[in-house]
């Protein structure tokens, strides 16, 4: 917790009953409490006994003891935020009271910004994207797996931009395979470029917002970031790279074998995907098999967010729990089927064995 952001502190009441107020000096009450008090609501949220209330730069805190003391810390931690120049969020406010939770300090997990990009400052948002972002500092290969909206593919392009500004490596080299999300998109007309163009965009996307947009196509030009289709890769040694692979998922065993061998001197690889959605036609997904085959070896990582590392709209993490709850039932009705259909044949099995 950060060391006297606040004067005042909690008064016992009667019984399980406290009463806390709060002096806020130095912050700019808009900046702690969000456009029409948006985060005061989602501090509320966290601690629906307690009334919080606003005068001035004044909080007071009443409700039982143990959640006054809890949301006590947690606005002292996101006052010291906002003195970090952390740009609170509902998201913040949610992950400040997990990690508060779990016994970490919000103001040290969530302060540590990978670089700044139009005076906005891009940074891991919840505990599952930290891990991730140090897994990436220490690993040679860092696999990114989970839902839509956790920042798989937007912190591992930061990291990348982060490295060739520190000149840690001489280039960025960014791709994903070239596979429509289940529909057919047929024949596309243009050059080669122009027929790729598509299914690279997002990631030229992330580019414009990371780095000055006028300078983005002199990189793209002198070949210090490369954007390519998977396929391009087959060939090739990558060496003083930092090389993202994004969705993932959609790479057959084969692409993904070839892909990580790929890797060569002073290269790091990020490689990130969701493997419930899969749009391959047929084959297995390589990035499903990659987690089996190599698990356990040294100096290959594998960061697993959830639906607790959603950073897009609140609704997004509960469609991702609500798909996550509807494919976990299906699966268990499917494990039923099967040993049904098992029971019922290996006792057919032995009424047969008696006729006989």
């Amino acid at each position: 917790m950060a060391d006297g952001p606040l004067d005042g502190g909690t008064v016992p009441g009667r019984g399980d009953h406290s009463h806390a107020e709060l002096e806020v000096d130095g912050v700019a009450m808009v900046r702690l409490l969000g456009p029409q008090d948006r985060l005061l609501t989602t501090l509320e949220r966290q601690y629906p006994q307690v009334e919080v209330l606003v005068r001035g730069n004044q909080v007071t805190l009443d409700g039982p003891t143990q959640q006054v003391a809890d949301a006590s810390r947690l606005v002292a931690e996101l006052i010291e935020l906002v003195r970090q120049g952390v740009d609170l969020g509902p998201a913040e406010v949610t992950t400040s009271r997990r990690i508060l939770d779990s016994g970490g300090a919000p103001a040290e997990v969530l302060s540590q910004a990978i670089l700044t990009a139009r005076g906005k400052a891009i940074r891991p948002k919840t505990l599952g994207q930290k891990a991730y972002v140090d897994a990436i500092d220490h690993n040679t290969i860092t696999f990114g797996i989970g839902p839509a909206g956790t920042g798989k593919t937007y912190l591992a392009m930061a990291k990348a931009v982060q490295a060739l500004q520190r000149k840690e490596v001489d280039r960025i080299i960014l791709s994903r395979p070239a596979i429509e999300a289940g529909e057919r998109l047929g024949f596309l007309p243009g050059t080669l470029t122009d027929k790729i163009d598509p299914y690279l965009r997002p990631l030229y996307d992330a580019l414009n917002e990371m780095m000055d947009p006028e300078l983005v196509p002199k990189l793209l030009a002198a070949g210090t970031v490369e954007v390519a289709p998977l396929a391009y890769m087959r060939g090739r040694t990558l060496n003083n790279s930092f090389v993202v692979l994004d969705e993932a998922q959609n790479t057959t065993p084969e692409q993904m074998k070839m892909f990580l061998t790929r890797l060569g001197f002073g290269t790091k690889m990020v490689v990130t995907g969701d493997v419930t959605q899969i749009d391959l036609p047929t084959s297995a997904s390589g990035l499903r098999l990659v987690t089996r085959v190599l698990d356990g070896i040294d100096d290959i990582h594998f960061a697993t967010l959830t639906s607790d590392d959603v950073v897009r709209h609140s609704l997004v993490g509960r469609i991702v729990d609500a798909y996550t709850e509807y494919d976990a039932k299906k699966q268990a009705r499917e494990h039923e089927r099967r040993e049904a259909a098992e029971f019922a044949n290996r006792a057919e099995r032995r009424k047969g064995m008696r006729k006989s």
